[in-house]
């Protein structure tokens, strides 16, 4: 197997990133079925794909809607992994439910199949052995399609040299930047960067210590940058920060980032999520860290 023979991609979850992953995907040209559990997550991710198409044709690709006729949306897995070549997940950060999601697909795709996770905080070693194609497995982690053409490429130690190579060259195929790592890495490059700072900008708001607005004022002001840490949050998704926090929190046994999980909790109690509902941190799509007097003495 090589890229040029892959023509089918399975996107496994109609979340932001999976919406994202297979609209880039059709972009491209590929064939794309999208899969989720519910009716109504894939009505949602298919208006919100048309968004995207016209977000992409406001920034200069040219006939970006030519990518929706390849978008095909299923809640029945056996038709979604119907003839698919290469396999992208996008589920909830929890590993027992990413295993069992990958073995019931492994019954159902063919053989040839490489199958990919997005996660952003596992490592593919966790759930190798339940996919059922060890060999045939890695990370493949996107960000923000939209903003970055940085994707990352990780392996585990039984990942097959021919799996990792027609992965890269697919990424590069999808006008992606591959960052390849050498091992393992929870968190990858850029996420393990972006989680020391964001675990920062929320121990010194769950703290007390500072306003959100001036923590993200601190850091723009000082690094020239057109976003903070509790912007760039409701990016990601606050419930997404949220699992992340609270999964190595729990984990390592962190009194601080419990406390920092329970600061985002009243967050999304609200059903304030970020971008995508609207409202996080700050309103959208009119936040204030975008208008000129925030940075205004």
């Amino acid at each position: 197997m090589d890229a040029d023979t892959i023509k089918t991609i399975l996107i496994i979850g109609s979340g932001t990133m999976g919406q994202q992953i297979g609209f880039l995907c059709a972009l491209h040209g590929y064939t794309v079925h999208m899969y989720d559990v519910k009716d109504d997550a894939l009505q949602r991710a298919r208006e919100r794909i048309v968004k995207l198409s016209e977000w992409f044709e406001k920034h200069n690709v040219k006939n970006a809607s030519g990518g929706l006729p390849l978008m095909h949306y299923f809640t029945d897995a056996s038709k979604a992994a119907q003839d698919v070549d290469f396999v992208s997940e996008s589920v909830p950060e929890d590993p027992a439910l990413k295993a069992k999601i990958f073995s019931d697909f492994n019954a159902l795709c063919p053989q040839h199949a490489i199958f990919t996770t997005n996660t952003s905080s596992l490592v593919p070693s966790q759930i190798a052995k339940e996919t059922g194609r060890p060999d045939r497995f890695l990370a493949f982690h996107f960000h923000d399609v939209r903003t970055t053409k940085i994707v990352d490429v990780m392996p585990h130690p039984n990942t097959s040299k021919e799996a990792l190579e027609v992965t890269i060259a697919f990424a590069k195929k999808l006008g992606q930047i591959p960052i390849v790592l050498k091992k393992e890495n929870h968190g990858y490059v850029f996420n393990t960067m972006l989680m020391t700072l964001i675990s920062s900008a929320l121990t010194l708001a769950a703290n007390e210590v500072a306003s959100i607005y001036d923590i993200d004022r601190s850091f723009m002001g000082v690094m020239g940058t057109p976003i903070g840490p509790f912007g760039i949050m409701d990016s990601i998704g606050l419930d997404t920060v949220y699992k992340v926090t609270k999964y190595w929190a729990d984990l390592l046994n962190d009194k601080q980032g419990q406390k920092n999980a329970a600061f985002l909790q009243g967050y999304i109690d609200k059903g304030f999520l970020g971008t995508k509902t609207g409202r996080g941190f700050y309103t959208y799509p009119h936040p204030d860290f975008s208008k000129p007097e925030f940075l205004q003495p």
